[in-house]
């Protein structure tokens, strides 16, 4: 396993399709400031991890049998460490992998260290000002329980707002680290389940999460609006 300088811990292995550069430069675009909460995570790139069993398998190359046995992650604790376990050739381009590896790093993040006030306040406002669409099914659904519960005489369900809080906040993480890594157009995150954010919301929420925690030095990070006409 290696410590990469922004302090993150990885490692690849098997035929993964990947060079140690493309591995490199993925995990190089995690904030150093993140680190800090993942000291305790390892990040392990391999060709596919099996989910037969409560046992982590992985497989040293792939196959079409073993693609069908696999998940696209996979999580297993080792004493104080948890090793996230992610299967590269279940996707077919570097935008897919890419945005698996830094949802599940946001996901850890918000695990250990919780939503930023300034983010959380951010994306309520949007929500109040029914700001179009949303980051994510969950980012959607949770939103529209917390919303729809003020109908009730107990008033916003909290609990769906923080939710709400950690769906939009690990969204709006990853896709600020997979815009440090891959250039991609912002039609790229849509799904057929949902309506995506208006796009200028969403620049808002990155902008937040760039103040926040800054690229690390060789990463820039930059918002194009293509002109019409």
């Amino acid at each position: 396993m290696i410590q990469a300088a922004n302090g993150i811990h990885f490692a690849g292995w098997g035929e993964t399709r990947l060079t140690e550069a493309d591995i490199e430069q993925l995990v190089g675009a995690v904030p150093a400031a993140l680190a800090p909460a993942l000291d305790r995570r390892a990040y392990y790139f391999v060709p596919l991890a099996i989910a037969d069993s409560d046992a982590v398998q992985i497989a040293p190359s792939y196959t079409v049998d073993l693609g069908d046995r696999a998940i696209c992650h996979r999580n297993v604790t080792y004493g104080s460490t948890e090793a996230v376990f992610l299967s590269t050739r279940l996707v077919e381009d570097r935008f897919g992998l890419a945005f698996e590896f830094f949802i599940n790093v946001a996901h850890n993040f918000v695990e250990a260290a919780g939503v930023p006030e300034s983010f959380s306040a951010l994306a309520w406002s949007q929500a109040e000002a029914q700001v179009r669409g949303e980051s994510s099914q969950d980012a959607w659904e949770t939103r529209r329980r917390a919303q729809d519960s003020r109908s009730n005489a107990k008033g916003i369900d909290e609990r769906s707002r923080n939710s709400y809080y950690e769906s939009t906040f690990s969204d709006a993480l990853a896709i600020y680290m997979l815009s440090l890594a891959v250039d991609f157009d912002y039609h790229d995150l849509r799904e057929r389940e949902y309506p995506l954010l208006a796009a200028p919301a969403l620049a808002e929420r990155l902008r937040l999460v760039n103040s926040l925690f800054p690229a690390n030095a060789g990463y820039d990070f930059q918002i194009l609006y293509r002109r019409k006409g």
